[in-house]
This record gives structure tokens, C-alpha cells and sequence, in this order.
């Protein structure tokens, strides 16, 4: 068989519908024409057939238009035929805004999906908060189902300044819209009693709906996040409010506004946050370690950018811990400092170690204190396992004493009586240890054991450096003043009594950091030792292992886990030319690639803040 090519000419169908354009122009060789609005337009019925299902039906053998001279269609506007037509003529078609509709309209008439599929493109990259709601009802007369979902993300993401600047426009869109941007999990800038008004007057505008739509539409809004006073306004200022599925949901929001510290563990999605969970607070701390500051920052993991809460703490407070529950922040213990007297008119720090609980909901920027600690307690870690929290550990310094008295107590917090209990103690005393969860077992390692006669400290003078904290022994623990290497066990959700050991850490370290991620534990740093290495414990194998080390150690930074897996280090201190420095670093540390890298700077130096994760609302700036 003899061998052969083919070869394809890119500029020939280009050339051929520009010919036949041409001719259409011209009049020459039309054998159909085709009416609407008054006006004519000459064309090919080859071309017509051969580019959509409508005209090969419509100049099919059996019908009467399959040889009519011509063929009118009043379901069209002239302006849309016209679109319709130069694009199957040359490919092009020519949109904006004001012609969209009418080539839209066409196109899907005469089931050019070509056509509509340029259009359908075309409102998806011209959503802006001008035009969402307009488009949005375009994609829906059309189900445009791509255009339409685009168009309600649109109108979820600008709905602050749609509420502010195109409120007819809301109140003119369709029911399927509306409802889709009240079921948004993020909606910025806006209140939900906002959204409460938005909806009722819509429901004004466009009523009376059926009971199943007016449901649909109203069991969006989460009531749980209008303040209890406006909720029983709104109990009778609306009709639609009224229905049995309604005022359910009104009465469940009460009822939740009642729950007190039960609240965090009754969540549900009426009184879950609008907001993304990437945000990580830093609470407390400042460029002085002996003078912390009262602010919360707040860093968006998704551009890496900080931002001033705008609720500050109650108290100014070191050494203290930080946890979220529910969508609350818990504010525990710490060392309460203030000014005080030196005794020669002078002024000098106070401190005095604290047992005050506050919890922040920032569904209503409100600050309110929870049930007391048990104990007074700094330098202690805390935890949360299936929504109990647990503080472990520290040390104390009650008023007029000159020593610290290290704790080997453990208690829980027990949200839905709001009160604390005791549980298993430690085997010894210990405080500057870290805790972490993995799995519903919780692990403390390293820190410093106490002793009876407790740890000697100036009265009324803190000191970040403990007696002795850098003379390390082989030993797992030391005399007084040594950092230890122990790693301990506790299940607290399996009733544990007691406290296991387990594989003892390389190093011993205090003031140090711990972490789960995956089915590891990661041991990060400390204090007042190079401890630059970092550790991870395998628990199958009750091993630890030497990963790679930060080039320069850190102490005093706070740490958050990110859900990408990674570790974020916040400022913190380090020896520069013979002294401590506050630092101004992001660190972030990818666990699988076991690799350090620079994000960002902090606004400020920043030691001795602690770290979580916590939805936030975006109020942003008023307009």
C-alpha cells in the first residue's frame, strides 16, 4: 500500500466563514431569511443547520419552514439574533453587559451552546458587586448552573457592601440566590442580625411565598448569632417568623443564650461563626518579658498578613495558657503583673500568680469570666480532650511568699456544670514542662520538678530564668533546679488514675514547646540552652529521633498548629552579641520535609505570647 499524509490547514475554516460572511453581507446566495422586531436578516441555511439543533429541526424535511423563503421568530429579540448570527458567521461574539441578556436569551432560544457558553463565561469573569445580583438572576433564568453558583459566592463575599450600596438590587433577586448566600459559611463584615432584616425584606418585596419557600429561606439565618434582646424583638415583628419551624428555631436560640458555660459544647451551625478558622490569636506578650502587654494579634494563615483584635485582655498576664472550645477562646492563669512600689518611691513589677479564667466569644466581641482554677498556677500547660480542658501542673506564688511552690495537680474544667475538678496528679511536681494530645491520651514532657522547700524567688520579683535551669544531667530528672527528660502518659477519657512513663527525650528541656501531628509527638526548643534540636516520638515504637535543628535556638516564642500540618513559631527571645533579644520572626517548620523557613516579620518584637486557632469574624473597616 502506498504511504500517504494528511495535512491540516489551520487558516481554512477561518478563511471559509469569513467568505461566507462576506456573502451574507452582500445578500448573495441567501436562500432563507429570517424575521424578528421588524427587521430582516438574510442568511444560509446550510450554515444555520449545520451550527444548531433548533434550525436542523426547524429545516427539517417534514416541516413547513423547510422551504419557506422565510421564517419569522418573534422569540427573539433583533439584537440577540443579530449576536447569535455573527458568531456563527466568524466565531465572535460580542458581549457586555447591556447586550448579555438579549444575546443570552437568544442563543439558549436557538441552541447555539457554543454561544451559551461563551456567555455563561463571560458573567462568571464579570462578577463584581455591581453586577453579581443582576447576573446571578440571569444564570438562574437560564440555568446557567457554573455562572450561577459564582455569582451567589459573589453575592456572599460582598454582601457587606451590597447591604450598604445595592440593597433594591438584593431585594430583586431570586429566592434560589438568596437562600444560597444565607446558607454561605462566610459571609464578611456583616451581622447576622443584618442578614435577619435583609431576609424579612425580602420576603416584603417579593411575598407572599409559599410556607415551604418562606422556611427554606428563613432556616438559613442563625439566630444564634443575634444577641438575645434583639431576638425577642424579632419573636412578633414578622409573620414569617411566625411559622412553627421558625419559632423553633427562635426558641433554640434563647434557650442557647441561656447555656452559660455550656455554651461551647452545644455548639451548632445557628451559632457557629460565619468565618474562616484560619486565623491564629496570639494572646498576650511583648517586647519586654517582664512588662507584657494586654493585645491580641491576629495572623491569617491564608496571606500571612496581622491584624489588631479589637477586644484586648483583662489582664495584663505572663506565664499563663491559652485554648479554644466551641469557637471560644479560654484565657487561664498566668502571672498576674502590675506595678507596685519598690519601697523608695520608685516604681517595680508585681506579680502574682493567678487562678482567673476568662473566656472571649467573638460572636459578640464579649469578654466574661469563667469558674476559677482550683489552684493558682503559672508556667503550667493546658490541653483539650473531646472538649474538656485540663491544666497541669506549675507553680504558684501566693501574695507575701518568696518562693514558688511547684504543683504536681491536675484539673479539668467541666463546661456543662461550669465548674473544676481534680484529676490524676502527676507523680511529681513539675512546672516550664510541655503537654500535647495525641489520639485522646495526653503527654507532658521535660519542664522542672519541684521540691518540698519550693523554688526561691525575690518576693514580688519574677524571673524567666529558674535556679539552675541549664545544668542538665544524664539522669531523666535532677536534683532541684534541673530540666528533666521525661515523657509521661495519661488517658483521662479511659478513667486513667495514673501517669505512665514512657521513652525519655534526648535532651532535657524547659520552656520548651510540644506538639501532635499525625501519629507523632515533635519536641521544639527551650531555654537557656542551645536546645536548637527538635525531637519526634513515634508511640508504637515508644521512640524518639533527632530531626533537623533550627540554626539559632529560641525561647519564649508562642506556637500554633496549623491544618496543613505545619508548625508556626511567633517571636520570642534569643543571645545576640552577649544578650537577650526580642525578635520580630515567623518560622514556619514543615514536619514531613523536616524543613525551617522564614514567612514573615511580626509587626513588633514579641516574646511570651501563647497561641490558637479560632474563627474569627471580619468586620473589616466601617465604609
Amino acid at each position: 500500500m502506498e504511504a500517504y499524509s494528511l495535512v491540516y490547514s489551520s487558516s481554512y475554516r477561518g478563511a471559509l466563514l469569513s467568505r461566507l460572511q462576506r456573502l451574507r453581507g452582500e445578500g448573495r446566495m441567501c436562500d432563507v431569511v429570517l424575521e424578528t422586531g421588524g427587521r430582516s436578516f438574510p442568511c444560509h441555511r446550510a450554515l444555520l443547520a449545520s451550527s444548531s439543533d433548533y434550525f436542523w429541526a426547524l429545516f427539517g424535511e417534514t416541516t413547513p419552514e423547510s422551504g419557506a423563503a422565510a421564517v419569522s421568530l418573534p422569540a427573539v429579540t433583533p439584537q440577540g439574533l443579530e449576536s447569535v448570527l455573527d458568531f456563527l458567521y466568524s466565531g465572535w461574539l460580542c458581549l457586555s453587559p447591556a447586550s448579555l441578556p438579549a444575546a443570552l436569551e437568544a442563543s439558549r432560544y436557538l441552541q447555539v451552546e457554543a454561544a451559551v457558553k461563551m456567555c455563561e463565561r463571560f458573567i462568571a469573569d464579570g462578577l463584581t458587586a455591581a453586577t453579581c445580583c443582576g447576573y446571578a438572576n440571569l444564570a438562574e433564568g437560564h440555568a446557567l448552573g457554573y455562572a450561577l453558583a459564582d455569582a451567589n459566592y459573589t453575592i456572599a463575599t460582598e454582601m457587606r457592601t451590597l447591604l450598604r450600596h445595592h440593597r433594591q438590587e438584593l431585594l430583586e433577586l431570586n429566592g434560589q440566590s438568596l437562600t444560597a448566600a444565607l446558607e454561605a459559611e462566610e459571609i464578611p463584615g456583616v451581622e447576622e442580625a443584618e442578614l435577619v432584616a435583609l431576609a424579612l425584606d425580602w420576603l416584603d418585596a417579593n411575598g407572599p411565598l409559599p410556607l415551604l419557600k418562606s422556611n427554606l429561606l428563613l432556616s438559613r439565618l442563625r439566630f444564634g448569632l443575634v444577641p438575645s434582646c434583639d431576638l425577642m424583638r424579632l419573636s412578633g415583628s414578622h409573620k414569617a417568623l411566625a411559622t412553627p419551624l421558625v419559632r423553633s428555631q427562635l426558641t433554640k436560640a434563647l434557650e442557647y443564650h441561656r447555656l452559660g458555660s455550656a455554651q461551647p459544647i452545644r455548639q451548632t451551625r445557628q451559632s457557629s461563626l460565619r468565618a474562616s478558622p484560619n486565623r491564629v490569636l496570639l494572646v498576650g506578650g511583648g517586647e519586654s518579658p517582664d512588662w507584657p502587654g494586654q493585645q491580641i494579634l491576629t495572623f491569617d494563615l491564608r496571606d500571612s498578613t496581622f491584624s489588631p483584635l479589637k477586644s484586648r485582655l483583662p489582664r495584663r498576664l505572663r506565664n499563663h495558657c491559652v485554648c479554644s472550645v466551641g469557637g471560644f477562646l479560654f484565657v487561664i492563669g498566668g502571672d498576674l503583673v502590675s506595678e507596685g512600689d519598690d519601697g523608695g518611691g520608685g516604681k517595680s513589677v508585681a506579680t502574682t500568680t493567678s487562678n482567673e479564667v476568662w473566656r472571649y466569644d467573638p460572636r459578640f466581641d464579649e469578654w466574661e469570666k469563667a469558674a476559677s482554677m482550683l489552684e493558682r498556677r503559672s508556667w503550667f500547660c493546658c490541653c483539650v480532650v473531646a472538649d474538656v480542658i485540663y491544666a497541669i501542673g506549675g507553680r504558684q506564688t501566693r501574695p507575701g511568699a518568696p518562693t514558688h511552690t511547684a504543683l504536681s495537680s491536675v484539673e479539668c474544667y467541666n463546661m456543662a456544670h461550669g465548674g473544676w475538678r481534680r484529676g490524676a496528679a502527676m507523680p511529681r511536681p513539675l512546672h516550664g514542662h510541655a503537654s500535647a494530645v495525641l489520639g485522646t491520651a495526653v503527654y507532658v514532657s521535660g519542664g522542672i520538678p519541684g521540691n518540698p522547700g519550693g523554688l526561691r524567688c525575690p518576693l514580688g520579683v519574677h524571673t524567666d530564668r529558674p535556679e539552675g535551669a541549664g545544668r542538665v544531667r544524664d539522669g531523666n530528672r535532677g536534683d532541684h533546679g534541673e530540666c528533666s527528660r521525661e515523657l509521661l502518659r495519661w488517658e483521662p477519657g479511659a478513667g486513667g488514675k495514673t501517669w505512665e512513663p514512657r521513652a525519655s527525650m534526648s535532651i532535657a528541656r524547659f520552656g520548651h514547646r510540644m506538639a501532635a501531628l499525625g501519629d507523632h509527638l515533635y519536641a521544639l526548643l527551650g531555654m537557656h540552652e542551645p536546645f536548637c534540636d527538635i525531637e519526634r516520638y513515634d508511640w508504637p515504637s515508644d521512640h524518639w529521633t533527632r530531626l533537623r535543628p533550627l540554626t539559632i535556638g529560641a525561647s519564649c516564642y508562642g506556637m500554633a498548629k496549623t491544618p496543613s500540618g505545619t508548625l508556626l513559631l511567633f517571636g520570642g527571645r534569643k543571645w545576640s552579641e552577649g544578650q537577650e533579644v526580642t525578635v520580630r520572626s515567623v518560622l514556619e517548620y514543615d514536619v514531613l520535609r523536616d524543613r525551617w523557613k522564614d514567612v514573615c516579620l511580626l509587626p513588633e518584637p514579641l516574646t511570651g505570647t501563647e497561641c490558637t486557632l479560632l474563627p474569627l469574624p471580619d468586620w473589616g473597616p466601617k465604609p
